[in-house]
């Protein structure tokens, strides 16, 4: 009974091994999409960004004019050089008060920290590339234990040698599928890997500049000029 059920395993892994290649090339493919979407993402998120700076700048005499073709990139360092200039010039009062007052009433959301997400699925999609190699060993191993299953009935080594030669066709391929879908993800991801780790970054940076901003602006503003603004914040956050 047990050598009967040893047997059955033969078609099962004869089925697998030969299906191995097509998932690997099927997941390849997603990949590739979760790839282009995550991009997509990265610039749904810098345009954030670039929209809060922007809105915090807005009301300044004096700052940066960039078309809207410029990398986006760009557009965060020259609003965060805006906002710099602003804090190392004491003598713009009107400015300062001003970039306070829109820090005040337009951080209350606070989406350009909305990153947990973003890191998670590019996490992801980073180091599901290793497990294509694997899974190309392992349509290998289906192969080749496939081959030995069907060896078993065979009537002499003739056989035996014949079943496996055949079936080691689909382990090859199996192998060669996982590595070339995990070169090719690589690279791609060689190439995104910089732009998002770039999204981090200016994440951080603007996190602590507009922290920076808030808190020495506060200052500077004095007591009576503080007490105002949170007057007419907490007067807008009632209406």
């Amino acid at each position: 009974m047990l050598m009967l059920e040893m047997y059955d395993l033969g078609p099962w892994l004869e089925y697998l091994s030969g299906l191995t290649a097509t998932v690997i090339v099927g997941a390849a493919a997603f990949h590739l999409f979760c790839f282009f979407v995550l991009s997509l993402w990265y610039r749904r998120d810098l345009s954030v960004i670039v929209s809060c700076l922007d809105d915090f700048t807005r009301g300044l005499k004096h700052r940066s004019v960039l078309g809207r073709n410029a990398p986006l990139t760009n557009q965060i360092d020259a609003f965060a050089e805006d906002i710099n200039d602003v804090l190392h010039d004491e003598t713009r009062v009107e400015d300062r008060a001003e970039c306070l007052r829109r820090m005040h009433i337009l951080d209350e959301r606070r989406s350009y920290l909305d990153s947990l997400s973003f890191e998670t699925a590019g996490n992801v999609a980073r180091t599901m590339i290793e497990a294509y190699p694997l899974a190309g060993v392992l349509g290998t191993i289906l192969a080749i234990g496939s081959a030995l299953q069907r060896s078993e009935g065979a009537a002499n080594a003739t056989a035996t040698m014949s079943n496996i030669v055949t079936r080691f066709g689909d382990a090859i391929w199996s192998t060669f599928c996982g590595l070339a879908a995990a070169i090719i993800l690589m690279f791609v991801n060689s190439i995104l890997e910089t732009r998002f780790e770039r999204l981090t970054q200016s994440r951080s940076h603007v996190r602590d500049m507009v922290a920076k901003a808030k808190r020495e602006l506060a200052i500077s503003a004095g007591p009576s000029t503080a007490a105002s603004e949170s007057t007419a914040e907490s007067t807008g956050s009632a209406s």
